[in-house]
């Protein structure tokens, strides 16, 4: 079993755990792309965002988070109308993942983040037939909403096949970061949990760099999965099986995720699926 060492912030100052603010730059883990709504997602966002679109900033064009918000269990319990074990999903895509699972869950309350309208207006069209109360969605960056939740707001984060940045130079953009490790583990409460899935093998490395000797999680896998010790990029992917390898503790499939189209077309490429599961500490 390898020991790799804590990888340092490369965000600057970050927030501790234990909820001490220090100054930091947001994790900026996503491309601009046209956020343009066809009629059909357009009709869905004229129907169903004033549902489920919960805005954490006055400025309906800003990714960012309102810091008058006091985004504790209490703002959610009203937002929900209850109380209720809270899951938030970094990244939802289409939305079929969180959509899913509110369904199967409906004692359960869950919240989706998202950049990009698209997406959001799909995930709200899906909810919207099911005739879902427990599901709300965000338009923000993922981690500036991290980085302003009380300390013990969650019960579970999930982070589903994110953005792998291939190119070397582009690795500090990965979205998975001692920065937000540091917002999440004071957001989450003790024995709260941080799913992470990736079906790339150098994202699989870079999380176990940034995750596995962090004191505030404990690595819940028990697989042993052997993976490169050296980062690969774009263009030198193919180097990865001549370079030493050590073995790594990752999760079993995590059985709340639905098989998604973008997680079919990895398996079907020969891609191997890597699911982590972490535990929050005391």
């Amino acid at each position: 079993m390898n020991t790799l060492q804590e990888m340092p912030a490369t965000q600057g100052k970050t927030e501790s755990a234990n909820g001490n603010t220090r100054d930091r730059r947001t994790i900026v883990s996503f491309t601009r792309r046209s956020g343009k709504l066809d009629k059909r997602l357009a009709r869905a966002w004229q129907a169903y965002a004033d549902t489920y679109l919960l805005a954490v900033d006055s400025d309906p064009t800003s990714l960012g988070v309102d810091p008058k918000l006091d985004l504790d269990r209490a703002f959610f319990g009203r937002v929900f109308g209850r109380q209720a074990r809270l899951t938030v999903e970094i990244g939802s895509g289409q939305g079929e993942n969180i959509v899913a699972a509110a369904q199967k869950n409906p004692e359960q309350n869950f919240l989706a983040l998202e950049v990009y309208e698209p997406g959001l207006a799909h995930t709200m069209l899906l909810a919207g037939k099911l005739g879902l109360t427990n599901l709300k969605v965000a338009k923000t960056n993922a981690p500036e909403l991290m980085g302003a939740l009380k300390p013990s707001t969650l019960d579970e984060v999930w982070t589903f096949f994110p953005d792998p940045w291939p190119k070397m130079k582009h690795h500090k953009r990965r979205l998975v970061q001692p920065a937000l490790a540091a917002d999440i583990a004071r957001a989450l409460e003790p024995g709260g949990l941080w799913r992470i899935a990736t079906d790339i093998d150098d994202y699989a490395l870079h999380v176990h760099e940034v995750m596995d000797q962090n004191r505030h999680y404990t690595n819940m896998g028990q697989k042993l999965v052997s993976l490169p010790v050296q980062h690969v990029g774009k263009g030198t992917a193919y180097e990865a099986k001549q370079l030493p390898h050590a073995d790594f503790r990752e999760a079993e499939r995590f059985d709340g995720r639905i098989l998604t189209n973008f997680e079919r077309k990895g398996l079907t490429a020969g891609h191997t699926i890597h699911d982590f599961t972490y535990q929050r500490q005391a």
